[in-house]
């Protein structure tokens, strides 16, 4: 797997179809020269996720901990 599937794997495990259906399942997960990022359909702005696979994975579980669009 790659990490960029692990990634979206993380985000479909915490959030769940249920709190974000297809916006979930068509984000684009990328990295760039600031990190991995997230775009979700309906956000103007890609989410700033971390520089590593793990950093990702606690911004995804902290964005829906905090209801942030994912829920």
């Amino acid at each position: 797997m790659s990490d960029r599937e692990e990634i979206l794997n993380a985000l479909m495990q915490e959030i769940g179809e249920e709190g974000c259906g297809i916006s979930c399942e068509e984000a684009t997960v990328f990295k760039d020269e600031d990190g991995w990022k997230m775009v979700i359909e309906g956000f103007m702005e890609p989410w700033k996720l971390g520089n590593t696979v793990s950093e990702a994975k606690r911004s995804i579980k902290e964005y829906a901990r905090i209801g942030f669009g994912l829920s």
